[in-house]
């Protein structure tokens, strides 16, 4: 009796095709594409995945294309899909970079640099690092990851494979993500910048009055002391609405 391997070139050609749009997206997908996580760990996670979705997902991928450019068009097709959803998630952490840079500007704590690993390891302020240390590490407590990986499964409901590319619609969309990410991150310092407003509007008043009176040294401690004691108050706040905004991001790419 002879064992036919006739359908080991379309297996493997489903899976590929399927590893390339996740492999793009687990790339750079918030909490799950961190690279503080070992690559070899979040390529076999990868991998993994694409062999759970691989029975879900065969029935609408298209048939092995028989001329390699046709099969090399739609290889390219699927990370490109893959770097778009992937980049639009990641632009959302972006939040917690700029609600941290507007927080240690107004307390005073903006020279304190460090280096992010959530961000290839760029220097940030050490409030933004750790506001985005605290994001990640509550995407995973809330098991919004699980939603993550949901919007993968749903993506090829929306993005097929045989469709072309909607460039103009992805560039509308990063758009979009980049003004909502200011707009959270805004909002969730808000209360530093009135803090700011007050504090230094009393310190010019206070400078006016007692030309004499070294005003920034000696305000400067108390500015510090204040920011943090208000950033310790209002981190549940900050951090609630960060969740919430990202959440609704990872619904609205489900559709």
């Amino acid at each position: 009796m002879a064992l036919s391997l006739n359908w080991l070139p379309d297996v493997a050609y489903i899976y590929i095709l399927l590893f390339m749009r996740i492999g793009a997206i687990l790339m750079l997908m918030p909490a799950l594409g961190e690279q503080m996580i070992p690559a070899r760990m979040r390529l076999s996670f990868a991998l993994a995945f694409t062999l759970v979705l691989y029975p879900l997902l065969a029935k609408v991928m298209p048939p092995m294309p028989t001329q390699f450019p046709a099969l090399l068009a739609i290889v390219f097709h699927e990370i490109a899909v893959g770097l778009i959803i992937g980049a639009v998630t990641r632009i959302t952490v972006m939040a917690t970079q700029v609600a941290g840079a507007v927080i240690a500007f107004q307390s005073g704590l903006s020279a304190a640099q460090v280096a992010d690993p959530t961000q290839n390891g760029v220097q940030g302020a050490v409030i933004g690092s750790f506001l985005s240390f605290v994001g990640v590490t509550l995407i995973f407590a809330t098991n919004l990851h699980h939603v993550a990986l949901a919007a993968i499964y749903d993506s090829y409901m929306v993005f097929l494979p045989t469709e072309p590319l909607m460039l103009d619609d992805a560039a509308q969309l990063a758009i979009r993500t980049v003004s909502h990410a200011f707009t959270i991150g805004v909002q969730m310092s808000a209360p530093f910048i009135v803090f700011g407003l007050v504090f230094n509007l009393g310190a010019g008043i206070l400078a006016r009055l007692m030309p004499a009176l070294q005003v920034y040294f000696l305000l400067m401690p108390a500015n510090i002391l204040v920011g943090l004691v208000l950033f310790a108050l209002l981190l549940t706040m900050m951090m609630g609405w960060y969740i919430s905004a990202f959440e609704d991001h990872l619904a609205m790419l489900r559709g």
